[in-house]
C-alpha cells in the first residue's frame, strides 16, 4: 500500500464500525507486535517494541535497545560501535530506537497479525454496543421475535440480541418469529456464551417498569414532569394498579393518564394484551391513599396503625367481596401499591367485634374514597372481582 493508504483505510474502517481511530491503531499495533514475535520466534521480541503508524509513512516497527559494552541479547541491546554507526553521539547506557520492520513477515506472521487485529476490533465493537445498551437499562425497546428456543424467546433489538426468559413471559401470551413486541430492559451482560459474542440483553414483559414507560410514552403531562407516577403494583396479564399525582392542582392526574375518551390508556392496555389497569390518585395521607387503592370498592373508613404498619379498613357489607377481589387480588395489589398491610372488615363484622350499631362505629381519621374513582375505572365490572 502507498504511504497514505494504510491510514486512510484505518479511518474508513473506524467510520464503518463506529469505532475511534485510536482504538483501531492500538489493534494494528498489537497485531504487528504479535506478528513480529512470531517472525523472530523469540518471546523477548515484544520487550521495548513500538509500532508507528502515521498519515505520512508506512507502518514502522521500532525496537528500543540499550547501548551496552557487551551484547548478550541482540533484541534488547546494541554495541557502542554499532550505535555510533547510527549516530556518533551515543554513549554507554543510552537508548537507541532502531527500525526493525521485517521486509517479509511471512504467511504465518501475517495471519497472526490479522487474528489479533480482528479480535481487538471485535472486542472494541462489542464494547461500544455494550455501552450503548447499558444506557438503555430500565427503558423500553421495540424488538422483533427472532426465534423461540425451548423456554426462551430471542428478540432482535438492532445491533444486538435480547433474551426473554420464560419467567418474564406475560401469562397466556404467545410469541412467534416476526412478532413486534415492546420489552423492558432489565440488564445488559458483557460476557455472554452466545455464538456471536455480542452483549446480550435480558428483557421482560412482566416488570412494572414496562407499564410505567408505556404511560410515559403516551402521556405528555408525564413527559413534562407535571404528572408523576408514584407507585405501581402489577400482576402481569391480569391487573395493574398505578398511583399518580399532579404538581399542578388544575390538572387531574388520573384524567391525564386516561386521556380523551380513554385513548391514552387504551393504547397501553392494547400493548399489554388487554391487561386491566386501575389508575388511582396518590396521596401523602395514608388513609386516603389506601382508600383510593382499594378502588373500585367504596370505603367507609380507614384506621392506620403506624406501630404495626397496618391499615384496618371498614367497607359497606355489599362491598366486602369487591374490596378483597377475586382470590384476594384487589387487596393484594392495594397492599403492594401503598406499602401497607391492609385488613378489610365489613360494617357488620366491625359492629359484631365492638358490640355496637353501625351508626356508632368510630370515624377516627378515616376518609371516604374520592367520588371520581368510578369515573376512571377501566375495563372493569364489579362481577369480575366478586368471588
Amino acid at each position: 500500500m502507498a504511504k497514505s493508504e494504510i491510514y486512510d483505510a484505518i479511518e474508513m474502517l473506524a467510520k464503518a464500525k463506529d469505532i475511534s481511530v485510536e482504538t483501531i491503531l492500538e489493534a494494528v499495533e498489537e497485531g504487528c507486535k504479535a506478528a513480529y514475535k512470531k517472525y523472530t520466534k523469540r518471546s523477548s521480541a515484544l520487550m521495548n517494541l513500538s509500532v508507528v503508524i502515521s498519515k505520512k509513512q508506512d507502518i514502522q516497527v521500532l525496537a528500543r535497545k540499550v547501548v551496552s559494552e557487551e551484547v548478550t541479547d541482540d533484541l534488547q541491546q546494541i554495541s557502542l560501535e554499532d550505535a555510533r554507526k547510527l549516530s556518533p553521539g551515543y554513549e554507554l547506557g543510552d537508548i537507541v530506537e532502531i527500525d526493525v520492520t521485517p521486509k517479509d513477515f511471512g504467511r504465518v506472521a501475517a495471519q497472526t497479525a490479522k487474528q489479533v487485529i480482528t479480535q481487538r476490533l471485535r472486542n472494541a465493537e462489542h464494547g461500544k454496543i455494550y455501552d450503548e445498551y447499558s444506557d438503555k437499562e430500565n427503558e423500553i425497546l421495540t424488538g422483533i421475535v427472532e426465534r423461540v428456543d425451548g423456554k426462551n424467546v430471542y428478540v432482535e433489538l438492532g445491533r444486538t440480541q435480547g433474551i426473554l426468559e420464560s419467567s418474564d413471559f406475560m401469562p397466556g401470551e404467545e410469541y412467534h418469529p416476526g412478532d413486534h413486541i415492546k420489552v423492558y430492559v432489565l440488564q445488559v451482560h458483557r460476557n455472554t456464551r452466545n455464538v456471536t459474542g455480542l452483549p446480550q440483553v435480558s428483557v421482560s414483559r412482566i416488570h412494572p417498569g414496562l407499564v410505567k414507560r408505556l404511560f410515559e410514552m403516551e402521556v405528555p403531562e408525564i413527559q413534562q414532569g407535571v404528572v408523576q407516577i408514584k407507585s405501581i403494583a402489577r400482576e402481569a396479564g391480569s391487573r395493574t394498579k398505578m398511583a399518580v399525582w399532579s404538581s399542578d392542582m388544575s390538572i387531574d392526574p388520573v384524567g391525564a393518564c386516561v386521556g380523551p375518551r380513554g385513548t391514552r390508556v387504551d393504547k397501553v392496555v392494547s400493548e399489554l394484551k388487554n391487561e386491566k389497569i386501575d389508575i388511582i390518585k396518590w396521596s401523602d395521607n395514608v388513609n386516603e391513599f389506601v382508600a383510593n387503592a382499594l378502588n373500585p370498592a367504596h370505603v367507609f373508613d380507614v384506621f392506620a396503625s403506624e406501630k404495626e404498619h397496618i391499615c384496618r379498613v371498614v367497607v359497606p357489607d355489599n362491598q366486602l367481596s369487591l374490596a378483597i377481589g377475586k382470590e384476594g387480588q384487589n387487596a393484594r395489589l392495594a397492599a403492594k401499591l401503598t406499602g401497607w398491610k391492609i385488613d378489610i372488615k365489613s360494617q357488620t363484622q366491625v359492629n359484631e367485634l365492638l358490640g355496637q350499631t353501625p351508626a356508632s362505629i368510630p370515624q377516627g381519621n378515616g376518609v371516604v374514597i374520592a367520588d371520581e374513582a368510578d369515573e376512571y375505572q377501566l375495563d372493569m365490572e364489579p362481577d369480575d372481582l366478586i368471588e
